[in-house]
């Protein structure tokens, strides 16, 4: 009966150099951090944005994503191991049986989190090299959905945010979970977000629609949080807390996205419709 399944047991970890683990989650996440820079590179020099504000890009998303990922799971899904252990929210390590740290990486990082701390260094970095903060945001909104491909694909090689068990026939079996069918809600995720990214870049790159600026964040998040909403559905709950509850946790902080982004949209409509009358 299993053959009818795809059966997953892949191991996250890559190698492991002196107890330095190189895991595929690791790899995706900076692979599709330098995809989506090489993609804006391409957007900066079409909005006439300068290669050293683009240079000093990485440093500035590296760090908002991370903290801010990091932050968002510490405190929106598992405050209470945290608030006990805060050495290990920013600390690659986690304090073992025996009263002693090991080298672990980041368990947990939450794209809700890392969504805010991006926005707030981008406010930052806005200000350093005197770009309209609107102009970065939609720049980086263009390429979001394909860095968030990436993460997604990262949490596959990890067999981590699976979904409900299911008999379709492209089901995966977890082995390292357990030995159920379920839903790729990862892949899906994927899949989805690199649509969205298609789907944005074609309409920049062909300039489809005269519209004001925020167009093109809003659009991406309401698109990338819709889809969140929705796969949630069938995603086993990321902790136990979540059981029972109508929308999970994830769901419930997509929402403010949802309508952030609805806002920017209206808004940048309205401001390209006064334009036009004036």
């Amino acid at each position: 009966m299993n053959l009818l399944y795809i059966n997953w047991d892949v191991n996250p970890e890559i190698v492991n150099i002196l107890g330095f683990p190189l895991k595929y989650y690791g790899l995706l996440f900076l692979a599709g951090l330098v995809l989506c820079l090489n993609i804006l590179k391409r957007i900066y020099k079409k909005e006439g944005l300068s290669s050293q504000a683009h240079e000093a890009l990485f440093s500035y998303a590296l760090i908002g994503i991370l903290v801010g990922a990091r932050l968002g799971h510490c405190l929106f899904y598992d405050f209470d191991y945290y608030s006990q252990h805060p050495l290990e929210i920013l600390l690659p390590i986690q304090k073992g049986v025996d009263g002693t740290y090991h080298f672990t990486g980041f368990a947990g990082l939450a794209s809700h989190g890392g969504g805010i701390g991006l926005v707030i260094m981008l406010l930052i970095y806005a200000r350093k090299f005197s770009i309209p903060f609107m102009t970065v945001l939609d720049a980086i909104a263009i390429v979001l959905p394909l860095g968030g491909t990436f993460i997604r694909l990262a949490n596959l090689m990890n067999s981590e945010i699976i979904g409900v068990p299911t008999d379709v026939p492209w089901a995966f079996i977890f082995h390292q979970v357990d030995d159920l069918p379920r839903h790729p809600a990862q892949l899906y995720e994927a899949i989805s977000y690199f649509i969205i990214f298609l789907s944005v870049y074609f309409i920049y790159k062909k300039n489809i629609f005269k519209i004001g600026k925020g167009f093109y964040f809003g659009i991406s998040i309401l698109l990338i949080f819709i889809m969140r909403i929705l796969i949630e559905f069938i995603k086993v709950d990321q902790v136990e807390f979540e059981h029972g509850m109508i929308l999970n946790m994830g769901q419930l902080l997509s929402i403010p996205f949802i309508l952030l982004g609805l806002f920017f949209i209206i808004k940048s409509i309205m401001e390209k419709g006064k334009v036009k009358t004036t």
